[in-house]
């Protein structure tokens, strides 16, 4: 497979042919990680573990609880 480098703004954008994207789960808005390998760019989906996500939460950014209404249906609190 075989595609092209164009310009985009001030940066240089290269086009995924769907089937490709499809292949490994890329769609739009899907966070990419890229990594240089001698003359190669590798692309990966980032991936997120449950303790990366929570070593993000701090005694400044964490929230209280949230009302979200009367229970409905069988819901036990």
């Amino acid at each position: 497979m075989q595609t092209h480098v164009s310009k985009w703004g001030n940066s240089l954008g290269i086009r995924i042919p769907s089937s490709l994207a499809k292949k490994i789960g890329l769609a739009e808005g899907v966070p990419v990680e890229f990594q240089v390998d001698d003359d190669a760019i590798i692309i990966r989906r980032k991936r997120y573990s449950l303790e990366m996500l929570l070593s993000g939460v701090t005694p400044q950014n964490v929230h209280g609880e949230l009302n979200t209404g009367r229970a409905i249906g069988r819901e036990v609190w």
